[in-house]
Parts: structure tokens; C-alpha cells; sequence
């Protein structure tokens, strides 16, 4: 088989998913759901392993250093893919005890709703058609679903009862369309929502357990497969050193900032920071949604600017964000801001999605020093500008692959690279404040995370005093409560949140201890090549060969990245 054969077999196999192929920008199945049922498992990971016996022969014929890399990479996303789907816990498969009915019947819909450039009528009809299919969607699901995880079934459950009030202003979408079949939406929705409410039922009634934790070896094989090099023990002494450090620059703002506001020298962080928000805190017209939203265009602009006047980032020119309201249906597992990266194969402008989470509980940290640092790690120059990018490089593999430990590394270390450089100006102090207060998030996440995968308790000891609680603090028996004694003592997150990020640490194995893991190693990365061009790049000229070398590599490991500043001459 030939280099180009393989990667056509390969884009064939990640665009069976109907999901996959709305989020791909691909034209292919966008009426159909996802087949759930166990078979349908099967068949993939028989495709799967077939791609993955034919790239050591590709290897031997490869011509160039990309093809290489890609081959790498493919064969590496091949082996999480089947891993992911193969592992157990608890004599089950992860989706044997995953109920998904909310994520895979909404995201799609809600998708050719609110980022399909297509006209309206086509998109309607393809909805239609999803809608039609729900109730056989759910019947598959029940029969692949065994003993559910009980905190998986909550997720479902509460996403699920969220789903008609999309379906509703759908509905009100299909009504004002013309050449929309109204008629045949409101069926579809009607036999939707029934099946729905029997799915519901059904779920509620199911045997559940409490278990989520995994064998070691199956921990760090997640850990391995995500291109992260590191032992598990290594990334909790990551995790340590960076909350002590964290705590020494917050304890050095707190004090600068407690005598800039007038308060007592011996002021706490936590009192610090009530003193700061309180200051910055939006008005009540400030807090209206639709005004919260506002303020983020408008800052979006701001940064942009910024950067042209300072040539700081190489800037795609066909791109652009939709800032939205997180949809109901996806607040139990957003907590408080995500995006959608544009469509890898679609044509024209490069479109994300930036979602914030806007409760009642959550409007107070979308202030002034709150709103420039999400902006800069949703939008630009963070996962937008990184994505958008890497949605246009040629490689049809690196527009599949998908790199937590890049993406995330990329967006924290900018969290503290604007404002190296001035973005906040007077206001620097207190907006690193506010930062490394909410970026502590990171270093508990890669606790929580390995807690999660092994139920090795050692792992949430990161040098952080939690109070006891009722509810026995890290020694609860149930993992959940013992992770948010931590995340809590942490961060000072508001409740919600807390259960929004510990919902989505538990799904997305090896995803959360990404953000500081990532950080660590594109600052290493940048280190490393500041070191070899020494001579040559310094200052803005080395930042600037970083950014573009970066941005313009495509979507990758860290690990791999190296590869590719090697190859050009910088390491």
C-alpha cells in the first residue's frame, strides 16, 4: 500500500462517526446518529487494527520527514482508539458502563445548528432525520449499557431532561424557514422526546456502581497513549512543585496588592482576592448574559490588536469565533468556559465555538481581570489561533490527531506569556493574581486525574492543607467527595464548578492532567530551543520563531513537536 492509499483509508475510518463528520466539516452522514450498539465497536476496532499492521511496511517506504511523522501519528492514534475501547474496570468496557444518549444525539444537532455554513433547509433536514432516528438510537444504547457508573447516569440523566429545550428552539427555527417540513419536525421531536422519557426511565432504573478507578498498568498506558513520556509519579512531583510555586508568587501579589488597596499587611490570598472581585465585580447591568457576552467581543478586539501592534503571533486570514452561552444540555460537563475548534475540512473561514458557562453562580468571574485571561485561552492567540491554524496544515492525519497536551500546553503557557509582555498594563498584578489563583486548577486536576485512574489515594497529597469536612475530606470513601475536598482548597471554586470539572475529569481519562503536563513541556521546549539559537534569536525575534514554528507544525504531541523544531534547525 502507498503512503497516500493509507491516508485515504484513514480518513475514511475516522469519519464513520455521524458526529465525527459534523465536527470534521466532512459531508457524510450528517443525517444519521452514531451507532452505539457493541457490533458497531467491534467492526471499528477490526478496521482499526487492520491501519494499524500496515504502518511499519509504510515506515520502510516513507520518502520524507512529514510522511514519517504522520505515520508515527497515526499509529499512535490508532493504539488509543483501540485501547480506549478495549480496557476494562469493574469485568466491563468503558461504554459498557457510559451512557452517552445527551452527548451523542445533542452535540451533533446542535452543531448543524449553530456552525454549518450549508443553507438552512439542508441543515433542517439532516436534523430531522437525526430526530427520526433517536428511538433506535436509544434502544441500541440500552442494550450495549450493563452496570453504568452511578455518576455517569446522573451526567445523562441531567442532560438528557435539558435536550427539549433545544429541540424547542429548534422547532422555532424550522417554523420560520422556508422549505423547512415542519410538519415532519414536530413528529420527529414528538417520538424523540417520548423515547426520551422512557430512556430516562429505563436508565433510573438500572443497577449502578461506584467504582471508576483502573488498573495501574491501564492508567499509564492512557497516559503513554496521549504521547506523554512521563511516569505517573513524575507528574504528581509536577504537580507539587508547581502548587508551591504557585503559592509563593500568589503569597508575593498578595502583598503587593494588599498595600495597593489598603488592606492589612497579613491579609490572606482568600481575603485578597474577596477585596479584588468585589472591585472588579460587574454591575448589575454588567451581569446580564447577553452583556457578559458583549464584553467578550469587545476584548477579543482588544487582543487582536494588541498583537499587530507587537507582531507577536502569525494570524490566519480566514478565521473567526462565535462567543455563545453554553447550551444546557452541556453545563454538567463545561464548567465554566470551552471551545469547538474549527472544522479540519471545511472550506473557508476557520470557525470555532467559544462556550461560556453563565449560571447565576458563575457571573461574578467574568470580570474585568477574569474576561482578558479566558480570552486569551479560548480564543487568541489560545485555542482558536492554535486550532484554526492546525486546521489548515495539508496533512489530512494531523487535522485527525488530537494533542491535549499541545493544545492545553499552549494556552496556559500564554496565560502568563501576554502578560510578560504588557497586555494587562497597570492592572498586570491583579490580573496574575486572579490567574494563578484560577490556574492552580491545573495542578489539582493532575491529582484528581491520577486519583481517578488508579484510586491511589497518595496521589491527591500535593502539599495542600484540606480542611476536614463531614464528609471526611480526602479520606471519603466515595472518590468523588474526596476529589472535591482538594479542587476546593484549591481553586475556591464555587460548588458548581467543582461538580462540572470533576464530572468531565472522570470521562476524559488522562485529558485534565494535560493542562499542567503540557505547560511543563512547551516551557521546556521553548527553553531548550532559546538555548540552541543562543547566538542567533533573542527576545521577540526567538518568540516570535517559537509562535509561527508552533502554530504552523499541525496538531501534535509535545513529544513530536520536538521532532519537528529539530527538523528545521532549532534544537
Amino acid at each position: 500500500m502507498e503512503f497516500d492509499t493509507f491516508v485515504e483509508s484513514f480518513h475514511e475510518h475516522r469519519t464513520q462517526d455521524p458526529n465525527a463528520c459534523v465536527n470534521l466539516g466532512v459531508d457524510k452522514n450528517l443525517g444519521a446518529l452514531p451507532d452505539p450498539s457493541l457490533a458497531g465497536v467491534t467492526t471499528r476496532l477490526a478496521q482499526a487494527r487492520g491501519l494499524l499492521e500496515l504502518i511499519p511496511a509504510l515506515q520502510d517506504q516513507a520518502s520524507n520527514f512529514d510522511q514519517r511523522l504522520d505515520l508515527d501519528l497515526a499509529a499512535l492514534s490508532l493504539r488509543a482508539e483501540i485501547h480506549a475501547d478495549t480496557y476494562t474496570f469493574e469485568g466491563r468496557t468503558r461504554l459498557e458502563q457510559m451512557p452517552t444518549a445527551a452527548d451523542d444525539i445533542g452535540d451533533g444537532i446542535f452543531m448543524l445548528f449553530i456552525n454549518d455554513p450549508r443553507l438552512a433547509e439542508e441543515r433542517l433536514a439532516n436534523i430531522v432525520s437525526r430526530l427520526e432516528g433517536v428511538p433506535d438510537y436509544l434502544d441500541a444504547l440500552q442494550a450495549r449499557l450493563a452496570t453504568p457508573l452511578e455518576r455517569w447516569r446522573a451526567m445523562d440523566l441531567e442532560k438528557v431532561r435539558e435536550l427539549p429545550s433545544l429541540f424547542a428552539t429548534l422547532a422555532g427555527w424550522s417554523a420560520e424557514t422556508p422549505g423547512s417540513d415542519h410538519v415532519a419536525f414536530e413528529k420527529a421531536r414528538t417520538d424523540a422526546e417520548a423515547a426520551l422519557v422512557r430512556y430516562g426511565e429505563h436508565l433510573a432504573s438500572l443497577e449502578t456502581h461506584t467504582d471508576l478507578h483502573l488498573a495501574d498498568d491501564v492508567a499509564r498506558e492512557i497516559v503513554a497513549l496521549r504521547g506523554i513520556e512521563k511516569p505517573l509519579e513524575e507528574l504528581h512531583g509536577i504537580a507539587r512543585d508547581f502548587l508551591a510555586q504557585n503559592a509563593e508568587t500568589l503569597c508575593e501579589l498578595s502583598g503587593r496588592l494588599a498595600e495597593k488597596y489598603g488592606l492589612e499587611s497579613n491579609a490572606t490570598v482568600e481575603e485578597v482576592e474577596r477585596e479584588i472581585r468585589a472591585r472588579f465585580a460587574p454591575d448589575a447591568k454588567g451581569r446580564d448574559p447577553e452583556k457578559i457576552l458583549a464584553r467578550y467581543q469587545q476584548e477579543r478586539e482588544k487582543v487582536l490588536a494588541f498583537i499587530a501592534q507587537h507582531d507577536l503571533f502569525p494570524i490566519l486570514a480566514e478565521q473567526d469565533m462565535k462567543i455563545l452561552r453554553t447550551p444546557g444540555f452541556m453545563m454538567p460537563s463545561i464548567p465554566a468556559g470551552a471551545m469547538v475548534s474549527p472544522a479540519p475540512f471545511r472550506d473557508g473561514v476557520r470557525t470555532s465555538l467559544i462556550y461560556l458557562t453563565l449560571s447565576d453562580e458563575l457571573v461574578a468571574h467574568h470580570c474585568d481581570l477574569d474576561v482578558p485571561g479566558m480570552m486569551i485561552h479560548e480564543g487568541i492567540p489560545g485555542h482558536h489561533l492554535q486550532l484554526a491554524t492546525a486546521s489548515a496544515h495539508p496533512s489530512v492525519v494531523r487535522r485527525h490527531v488530537s494533542a491535549m497536551d499541545q493544545a492545553e500546553g499552549w494556552t496556559t503557557m500564554l496565560e502568563d506569556y501576554m502578560l510578560d509582555v504588557g497586555y494587562m498594563g497597570n492592572l498586570t498584578d491583579e490580573a496574575r493574581f486572579i490567574a494563578k489563583r484560577d490556574t492552580n486548577r491545573i495542578g489539582a486536576r493532575v491529582a484528581i486525574d491520577l486519583f481517578f485512574m488508579t484510586g491511589q489515594r497518595e496521589f491527591l497529597d500535593v502539599g495542600v492543607e484540606v480542611a476536614a469536612s463531614e464528609a471526611g475530606g480526602l479520606g471519603a470513601e466515595d472518590p468523588f467527595v474526596a476529589a472535591g475536598c482538594l479542587l476546593s482548597a484549591v481553586t475556591g471554586f464555587a460548588p458548581g464548578r467543582v461538580e462540572a470539572e470533576l464530572n468531565w475529569y472522570s470521562q476524559e481519562r488522562g485529558y485534565p492532567l494535560s493542562y499542567l503536563t503540557g505547560n511543563r513541556l512547551v516551557w521546556e521546549l521553548k527553553a531548550d530551543v532559546a538555548r540552541a539559537q543562543a547566538g542567533s534569536l533573542r527576545g521577540l525575534a526567538l518568540d516570535r520563531k517559537f509562535h509561527e514554528v508552533f502554530l504552523h507544525a499541525g496538531n501534535m504531541p509535545v513529544s513530536f513537536l520536538r521532532k519537528v523544531f529539530a527538523e528545521q534547525g532549532l534544537l
